[in-house]
Parts: C-alpha cells; structure tokens; sequence
C-alpha cells in the first residue's frame, strides 16, 4: 500500500516529471502532469513535494558535525618570557619547612634551610632541571650569604638575582649547565 493520496504534488525520481496525484490503486498511481497529460508510475518511482519537514535544532548540529572536516589542535604557544622562567621554585622560609620553630636557635633554623637548599639543589641537578628560584626573603642577609656560599661549592652552576619584579630582592636564581 502506498502512502500517496488523490490530491497530493509528486515529483518523478528518475526524470524531471511534475504533477498531481489524480488515482491510487494499489501500488499503480495515476499522475496528472503539468503539461496535462496523466501518466501511471508505481509508487517507488514517485516522491511527495511541497512537503514541510519538521526538523529540530539538535539534529541539523548533528549532520553539520558529521561532515565537518575536523580543524587541527593548535598547540599552546609558549611566550619567550614564560619559557626562561625557571622550572623549580624552592621556598626556604621557615614556617614552610617546619611545623614549628619552638625551641630552635637561629643556627639551627638556619641549618634546615641550607639542608633543604642542597638536598632540592642535588634533585635538580639529578633530574636535569636547569634553573632553579631558591626564595630567600630579605631580612638581615644572612641566609643569602650561606646559599651563595654554598653554590659556590658547585662547578656546573652560575647564580644570581632573580626576576625582581616577580621575587623582589629576596630570591636568588640558579643555572644549571648541563652536560648532554
């Protein structure tokens, strides 16, 4: 059975034949042509026009996202400023490095800092880290001189300031060459 009724716009698939449905008998459908003439075709031949077709919004995204062509990945540009920052900070104030400074000497703060110093110091040279920030802080100077000190022990590093709108005066940055 067909879904053609009496009264319904067809077109023809396989020419470019238009008219109206004049008589359904089964499957054989009788045509009135534009020029006038009836012409009889069955029901595969023949496709409904002038049809409105409901479509929602979901599924026209879906088609388009089907045929579009998928667009290459940029990769995250990394700016000149941002690829010299150094890859390894190490904070040696010492309410981060201990739970509690009660009962501590200055010398014994002093040495969990440069401990903590030449422990993280050694990490970076072991993992192939090539700059490291050693934050410091200000104060009277004293821990600044004992890591200057102790850097100087090292023959494959240079050291200075570090970034000073980032830091201030309180850190000291860290090269390290390496040997590839």
């Amino acid at each position: 059975m067909s879904d053609f009724v009496v009264g319904d716009k067809v077109e023809v698939l396989d020419d470019s034949l238009q008219g109206v449905v004049e008589a359904v008998q089964g499957d054989l459908i009788k045509v009135q042509l534009e020029d006038g003439f009836s012409m009889d075709f069955h029901a595969s031949e023949l496709v409904k026009t002038g049809q409105t077709f409901a479509v929602s919004n979901y599924e026209v995204a879906k088609v388009k996202k089907e045929k579009e062509i998928p667009k290459k990945r940029k990769l995250a540009t990394v700016k000149p400023k941002e690829r010299n920052m150094p890859k390894m900070e190490v904070d040696l104030h010492i309410n981060h490095l201990v739970k509690s400074t009660w009962g501590m000497s200055n010398f014994d703060i002093l040495n969990v800092q440069i401990d903590t110093a030449k422990r993280q110091l050694d990490f970076a040279i072991k993992n192939r880290i090539q700059k490291v920030v050693f934050i410091h802080g200000v104060g009277e100077g004293v821990l600044k001189e004992e890591l200057h000190y102790l850097f100087n022990k090292y023959e494959n590093l240079k050291f200075y300031d570090a970034e000073y709108q980032k830091y201030g005066l309180g850190a000291t940055e860290v090269y390290i060459y390496q040997n590839y």
